[in-house]
């Protein structure tokens, strides 16, 4: 995942026009990130049982609200003690509500995939109910200004219904769609990383490093506890997963401007934001799979079993190409 996420990024950064020269090489290596993330949860979809699904509601309840609270409670402290518009350590409440609450969907799929099993992949469909502004204007203090998208949501929900009907009526169909969850991951990590840019740390400095690594420390470590303790042992294959909504998803990048254009006053701070919202997408991007490999490597030496080497990562994820 991040050999290919650090690729994409790079070659977007330093000969982005290489992306752009149409036909299948554009349709894969720059825009291909959503179907083929759609491709992953439908097979994923196929492998969760009827018996599981209530389990992946569980984990996706819990992870959503504990990403949700964790990321909005530094903003709100910061403006409570601050005010609204001030600064802490060069950034925003703004800014910090931005990044914080909202995670990078995909990667967490991936990585769920990775280090968990089929209901922690499942659990995406609540997970993902943290993109938009939505949740963030509400503790803001300005419900009511933004829509829920329905819509949106319904849409990703479906690939993994799908998939999940068609793997309950066909015990052969869900082992045919099996390796098709490893397979994807790679070919939706390199557009992802493409529509990254390393300039966005540049153009952000010290202080879009700390929102990513704050946004990394608080909502994925925090929720790695939250999700060992409330999540019962038997259903968790690794606990390493519940740090996998540590990021910051591209999308948080439009949330400072959707501030601006319902409350005004958040207007003269809302370029400054985005700019250091961009950088911890990055961030947390390149930083979130390496804290939740560690952290799956802490709990299987906890449990007395031995921990997979990176060589050994990269042949299995070879075996399934």
């Amino acid at each position: 995942m991040v050999v290919f996420l650090v690729l994409g990024c790079l070659v977007n950064t330093f000969a982005p026009e290489s992306l752009m020269i149409g036909s299948f090489t554009t349709a894969l290596f720059k825009n291909g990130a959503l179907p083929l993330i759609a491709v992953m949860l439908f097979c994923s979809g196929a492998q969760i049982t009827i018996k599981t699904a209530g389990i992946a509601l569980w984990k996706g309840i819990v992870l959503n609200t504990s990403k949700v609270l964790l990321g909005v409670s530094v903003a709100l402290i910061v403006g409570k003690l601050l005010g609204p518009h001030a600064t802490w350590l060069g950034i925003t409440p703004l800014a910090f509500i931005s990044a914080m609450s909202n995670s990078n969907g995909g990667l967490f799929a991936a990585l769920a995939s990775r280090y968990g099993d089929d209901s922690d992949v499942g659990a995406l469909a609540i997970v993902s109910t943290n993109d938009g502004p939505f949740f963030e204007m509400a503790f803001m203090g300005v419900a009511g200004l933004a829509a829920i998208p329905w819509v949106a949501l319904v849409a990703v929900v479906i690939p993994i219904i799908v998939g999940m009907i068609l793997g309950n009526l066909d015990e052969d169909f869900r082992k045919f769609l099996a390796p098709g969850i490893m397979i994807s991951i790679p070919f939706f990590a390199f557009p992802l990383g493409a529509g990254l840019n390393l300039k966005q740390i540049i153009d952000a400095g010290g202080s879009g490093v700390i929102l990513g690594l704050f946004t990394l420390v608080v909502t994925g470590l925090g929720s790695y506890f939250i999700f060992k303790y409330c999540v019962p042992k038997a259903m968790r294959k690794n606990d390493a997963v519940g740090a996998a909504v540590g990021t910051t998803a591209g999308n948080a990048a439009m949330t400072p401007t959707a501030f601006a254009n319902v409350d005004p006053s958040f207007a003269p701070y809302a370029a400054a934001a985005t700019v250091q919202v961009g950088a911890s997408i990055v961030v947390t991007a390149l930083l979130c799979p390496l804290l939740v490999d560690f952290l799956a490597r802490y709990e299987r030496k906890k449990q007395g079993l031995a921990a997979e080497k990176p060589a050994e990562v990269l042949k299995d994820i070879g075996t399934n190409l």
